[in-house]
């Protein structure tokens, strides 16, 4: 049994290179004087303030620490104080913004101008005075400059005195503060790719552009030789590995192994092998972020890390056939605790797949928790289950289901043993797990010794089913010639099996690898028409997965990056998107996401 005193909270710090975005506030006013603007200023200040409180008391970042708000320091009525307000924003590092009033303004005087900030305007609907109007005009500028902005009106009258913000405007204003800052933190950082292409797999070929042009972040290439190098001159911290093979004996549980007898490694080279897993575990997380006890040791370039925000490990098959694989490297990087305590997860993509990890990524930013990495392995029909297990699926499995399974890389999280206050399984962001959280994680979760006919040079991967039913989002990103790159998206929930047919189905598989099974929201869109059109439509082999209905979201977060959603069952309702997408027309809304995106560019496209 896992001991849930090893599993410290780790204090909320920024672990990447970089200042922390800021949301920027405008207060946008009537700029004539003698009368107008007077009598205007207190109020949009006010509405201003509003917003910063709200937004402040709501938000934090993926490391935990509380989102920050800055307010230009007057309101904004003319060009110079729209200037002003810049200069203040370039200053405090404001990556989006949020321009408000409650009147008419001058709109091509008063609006953001700057090209690479995602912003959104909200206009006070109100009597006493024409926010709405000024909202519809200065939506129009943006457009006819291609500022794409997004725009915010509530949907009831309110007085003019009456500074609390409306239910439906807190979504958009949620919604809104949440994708930004995801393009704003994306945006200066690396993607750090360990090793090349696995396996012949497109998502893992290197595509510098797509990183570059639509999330403004590096790819970093660093080859996986560098592992070998860091193990055999002992570049790595080695009072942590001591601390971390104690941690490994006494709180994880070592599985089965599958191999025969005539193959299986003996047990001095199986402890090599974990020994060999941890310190891989040490190296790209210091490859990632960088670790000051290298430049101690003596190793001051390789303390500096790069800089990853993201990364993937190519593995398979010119690392994997000689050395351990990358499953407890993944697994654990990618859960929100390890020998350290708990901490930020971390993003790695399995077999290098960027496009996955690119989705991983977004859940991430979007959540603030653990993200999963997954095939998207087998559809099974209530027809089959029924043939193969005799058990008729009922409930939310009543229509078949989507097996989830890879090799070991999902983050310990996803397990279902984490419980929120009504006993629920779920997944919390980091800063809320306690270290029963953890230790039950852990509990849940065995290491199994890798198949050798896979995985020649050995490894463990984490074995474990996702018990309860939680509320998913299955998530892909895919790149199409001469369109781009396109995302799609499945709401759904994770559902239970009975132990015989999990059986059953597991010994079909491999019972050594993680699985999770996964149900879609259905509707009467054709790729959402049954379970079996989800995964006849998905575009890749892998999928990533994270905790909630944040669909909605992920939509809002594409449109700002001109990123098409190809795919989706979101109510049409929840959907939120720059009010420049009407121009492409109301009737298909889908095809007009394709268009405006194309129309736009990439965000950081034309720089």
């Amino acid at each position: 049994m896992a001991n849930p005193k090893a599993f410290p909270v780790n204090e909320c710090k920024n672990r990447l290179k970089g200042g922390l975005p800021k949301i920027g506030i405008r207060p946008c006013i009537d700029g004539r004087c003698r009368g107008v603007r007077e009598s205007l200023e207190e109020q949009t200040m006010n509405i201003a303030k509003s917003v910063k409180e709200f937004l402040e008391a709501n938000l934090r970042h993926t490391c935990g620490l509380p989102v920050e708000c800055v307010i230009a320091d007057s309101t904004i009525g003319r060009v110079a104080e729209s200037a002003a307000c810049q200069e203040k924003f370039d200053r405090e590092g404001v990556g989006l913004t949020i321009s408000v009033t409650p009147c008419w303004c001058y709109g091509a005087e008063t609006m953001d101008m700057d090209p690479l900030t995602p912003k959104a305007v909200w206009g006070f609907n109100g009597t006493e005075r024409p926010g709405a109007v000024y909202l519809a005009a200065v939506l129009a500028a943006h457009a006819q400059k291609g500022l794409p902005a997004f725009g915010i009106y509530g949907h009831d009258v309110k007085d003019i005195g009456d500074y609390t913000i409306p239910d439906d405007v807190k979504e958009k204003l949620l919604r809104f503060a949440k994708a930004g800052l995801a393009v704003a933190e994306m945006r200066g950082k690396s993607y750090m790719a360990l090793g090349a292409i696995a396996m012949g797999i497109a998502g893992s070929t290197p595509n510098p552009e797509l990183f570059e042009k639509y999330l403004g972040m590096r790819y970093e290439s660093v080859d996986m030789s560098e592992i070998i190098r860091r193990w055999n001159e002992g570049i790595y911290d080695h009072d942590e590995f001591e601390r971390a093979m104690k941690w490994v004996d006494e709180n994880i549980t070592l599985g089965w192994d599958k191999n025969p007898p005539e193959v299986a490694h003996t047990p001095e080279k199986k402890r090599e092998v974990l020994e060999n897993s941890v310190k891989m575990v040490m190296i790209g997380r210091d490859l990632m972020i960088g670790n000051p006890k290298l430049a101690e040791m003596g190793y001051v370039e390789e303390s500096c890390g790069h800089n990853a925000i993201a990364a993937g490990f190519q593995g398979q098959r010119q690392w994997t056939d000689h050395f351990p694989n990358g499953d407890y490297m993944e697994s654990l990087l990618n859960s929100s605790f390890d020998w350290n305590g708990i901490r930020e997860p971390f993003v790695v993509a399995t077999e290098n797949d960027h496009l996955n990890g690119i989705a991983m990524l977004f859940g991430k930013l979007l959540t603030n928790q653990a993200q999963g990495f997954a095939d998207v392995r087998t559809y099974w029909s209530p027809e089959a289950l029924k043939a193969v297990t005799g058990w008729t699926p009922t409930g939310l499995a009543e229509n078949g289901f989507i097996h989830l399974i890879n090799s070991g890389a999902a983050m310990l999280d996803a397990t279902g043993a984490i419980k929120n206050d009504k006993g629920e399984s779920c997944v919390k962001p980091w800063w809320e797990l306690k270290g029963e959280d953890a230790a039950a994680c852990m509990d849940a979760t065995q290491y199994c010794y890798a198949d050798l006919g896979y995985f020649r040079g050995g490894g463990y991967s984490s074995q474990f089913r996702t018990n309860g039913v939680m509320p998913m989002t299955m998530v892909r990103v895919n790149i199409v010639d001469g369109l781009g790159p396109v995302l799609q998206l499945a709401e759904g929930w994770t559902v239970d099996l009975p132990d015989d047919v999990f059986e059953i189905i597991n010994m079909r598989t491999d019972p050594s690898w993680p699985s999770t099974f996964f149900v879609p929201r259905l509707d009467s869109t054709p790729a959402f028409k049954d379970v079996y059109s989800v995964m006849n439509n998905w575009g890749a082999n892998h999928g990533a997965f994270h905790y909630g209905h944040v669909g909605a979201d992920l939509i809002t977060l594409a449109s700002m990056l001109r990123i098409p959603v190809c795919m989706h069952n979101v109510p049409e309702k929840d959907i939120f998107r720059p009010s420049t997408w009407n121009a492409f027309g109301t009737k298909d809304r889908e095809g007009a996401d394709f268009r405006a995106c194309k129309a736009l560019g990439a965000l950081y496209g034309k720089n």
